[in-house]
């Protein structure tokens, strides 16, 4: 009897045990992710000059490969040529870019500097109607505002958009030149040339999705662009060009950039001509141009490319734009579904897609149309 007491005390006694060792493993397990969350995030936001630009330079690669594969198939013009070209375009793309911004950029600054009395003589004018406490707190908010310091953080701005451009150049040069050796050290990484075919389609994937919604997203922000800038001209005011280059940018944030670039169009409008029914047909112009583009054409011209959660859209948003700032937020939705179906093809990582996903069904992508269309070196 005393030997089944003490055989029942020791199994109860190794149950116990082990139950003690899975809970440690659970815990350094858990303290281990979270110190290594924490090291990527600081890498993040440490290295994050170098990561924003290596990150639109895969995604500048990404949009000439498909477009140097389609014409060298079609055009049958010789891949180096077709590549050379491409690069050139690029290199003479983002110059173009980066001085145009910079130019207008020194003309916001001239022009805030020559209207900032007329800004504080027009403030109360509009704000009379919000009461005396709300208008005296909106004027010491205003009083505080360092001029100076934000037109230094627009020069510092300016001079790392060049610096970025150059950096963006030679990243995707590089990736050109070594595009050939792409799937070879993609099958001796993974070391089965199946397993390889599929990391291939699954670039092949996330290529294809992203192109699409930037290019529709080009195409939509610059036709959005260019009634806001017909609508500046249209009323006589100034900074047209660079209220066009506002809203072209701030139209890739999803669901809150175009609500932004509304309310900043219409205070520009305010500021620069002081008169609030011009004030209001701007603002009425730009709203509606805001909601057709936005609710009709946009997402007829996507359809189901994305397929992303409006929450998780918004979270992604939060997070990349605390990270990197206003570039995180312009990559915050290719980096989400790229993401997404990275994680519905590996089992353990797939509650994380259906979460990312709209309908809590994750496209891994393997339904493309457009697979076959895609570049050999990654798709084949």
């Amino acid at each position: 009897m005393s030997g089944v007491i003490s055989g029942g005390i020791c199994e109860d006694g190794l149950d116990q045990q082990s139950g003690e060792a899975v809970l440690r493993e659970r815990l350094q397990t858990g303290f281990l992710g979270i110190i290594a969350f924490s090291l990527i995030l600081f890498m993040l936001v440490q290295a994050r000059f170098i990561l924003i630009s290596l990150a639109i330079a895969i995604i500048l690669f990404s949009l000439t490969t498909d477009a140097i594969f389609a014409i060298s198939y079609r055009l049958k013009v010789p891949k180096w040529l077709g590549t050379t070209l491409a690069l050139i375009g690029i290199t003479l793309a983002l110059l173009w870019v980066s001085t145009t911004i910079v130019t207008q950029i020194n003309e916001v600054v001239v022009i805030a500097i020559a209207y900032a009395e007329q800004a504080q003589a027009a403030l109360p004018s509009l704000t009379e109607r919000l009461g005396p406490e709300v208008q005296e707190r909106i004027l010491i908010a205003i009083s505080n505002f360092n001029i100076t310091g934000w037109i230094r953080s627009l020069a510092g701005q300016a001079s790392g958009l060049l610096s970025g451009s150059v950096l963006v150049i030679l990243f995707v040069g590089f990736m050109f030149a070594e595009q050939v050796w792409f799937p070879t050290k993609i099958e001796r990484l993974v070391g089965d040339a199946v397993q390889a075919q599929r990391v291939r389609r699954i670039i092949a994937s996330i290529m294809h999705r992203v192109n699409r919604y930037l290019v529709v997203k080009t195409a939509v922000s610059g036709v959005t662009a260019f009634i806001v800038w017909l609508i500046f001209k249209a009323t006589g005011l100034e900074l047209a060009a660079a209220v066009a280059i506002l809203t072209f940018v701030l139209n890739f944030i999803p669901s809150v950039g175009s609500i932004i670039a509304t309310v900043i169009t219409a205070l520009l409008a305010f500021v620069l001509s002081g008169d609030l029914p011009l004030t209001a047909i701007v603002a009425i112009g730009c709203t509606i141009t805001q909601f057709v583009i936005g609710n009709v054409l946009d997402p007829m011209l996507l359809g189901q490319t994305l397929r992303l959660s409006s929450f998780g859209i918004i979270l992604s948003l939060a997070f990349w734009g605390a990270v990197w700032g206003i570039p995180g937020m312009f990559l915050a939705v290719p980096i989400m579904v790229a993401l997404m179906i990275v994680c519905a093809h590996i089992p353990w990582l797939r509650p994380v897609a259906v979460l990312l996903s709209r309908e809590g069904l994750p496209d891994d992508g393997s339904g493309d149309d457009d697979q076959q269309a895609s570049p050999p070196s990654l798709a084949a």
